[in-house]
């Protein structure tokens, strides 16, 4: 999921508060970068306090520092602004609407147990692997721990990012990543459909049944995951995804922008022959 999306509603805050993300304290938030190393210090504490083991804290925290370049990326989102047609152009183009018409013929059974599962069709599946990371050709190598990090110490959505964090802890301490395999896009999104850790928490299931929730090597888990999600925005068994339906109304939950739940509509209709 792209930063646009980040869903900063009261609903997402309370529902990591209802699942032990929040905390009755954050951490002191900063301007100076020469203020960070000392912040961290003061998360690592926190984090122990809160129930994450002092091993897991110290893998995965060790040696992280102040990313400006998250910072600068942070203040500079325009891709979602742009007029639809430009961007469906570029997100719903003819190879990769072929790639996945093939991805829907080799997963179709687990495309058809997943949507008895959670009542998501495959090609909105398909529309949304697509678009976030090309099929997962694109998911990301940033330190999801540096980011997160940079942007919680950071004050303009410190608590927010806070809270991202401690749930990135929570995805090692529970055994999905290893501290080196947590990497992904600028702002902490993890995984083939991008997810925010926080939702990683909350949807990620292990649906190829191997012992853990892996949402960056097995497609099988991505696309159950992100079926997962659409079902606990209440998504509706057998709906339309088309715009003005309450489908669509709940890809905008999966991405509050307009241009992205309409690409999405698109190209799962182009992936059934639909247009």
């Amino acid at each position: 999921m792209k930063i646009s999306k980040l869903r900063l509603s009261a609903l997402v805050l309370s529902v990591a508060l209802a699942a032990g993300l929040g905390r009755a304290e954050a951490a002191t938030c900063g301007k100076d970068p020469a203020q960070f190393g000392a912040w961290l210090q003061d998360f690592k504490a926190e984090a122990v306090s809160s129930g994450i083991s002092r091993s897991v804290v110290d893998q995965a925290l060790a040696g992280v520092t102040y990313d400006p370049r998250v910072i600068k990326l942070d203040r500079n989102q325009k891709h979602f602004a742009q007029p639809f047609e430009v961007y469906a152009k570029r997100v719903v183009s003819p190879g990769r609407v072929a790639k996945g018409k093939q991805l829907m013929q080799r997963y179709a059974s687990t495309l058809a147990a997943i949507e008895k599962t959670y009542g998501v069709p495959g090609p909105i599946l398909i529309a949304i692997w697509g678009m976030e990371t090309d099929f997962g050709a694109g998911s990301g190598n940033m330190s999801t721990f540096r980011s997160l990090a940079t942007l919680a110490f950071d004050c303009r959505r410190t608590d927010f990012f806070q809270d991202q964090l401690m749930a990135a802890l929570k995805i090692v301490q529970r055994g999905d990543l290893s501290p080196a395999q947590m990497k992904g896009a600028w702002a902490g999104e993890l995984g083939q459909t991008q997810f925010l850790p926080t939702s990683y928490i909350r949807f990620a299931v292990d649906f190829d049944r191997n012992g853990h929730a892996d949402l960056r090597n097995s497609p099988i888990d991505v696309l159950a995951s992100t079926a997962n999600y659409l079902k606990g925005y209440g998504w509706q068994r057998g709906g339309s995804w088309e715009e003005g339906s309450h489908n669509f109304a709940v890809l905008r939950e999966w991405n509050k922008a307009g241009v992205y739940a309409k690409s999405a509509a698109l190209f799962a209709d182009k992936l059934v022959g639909k247009r």
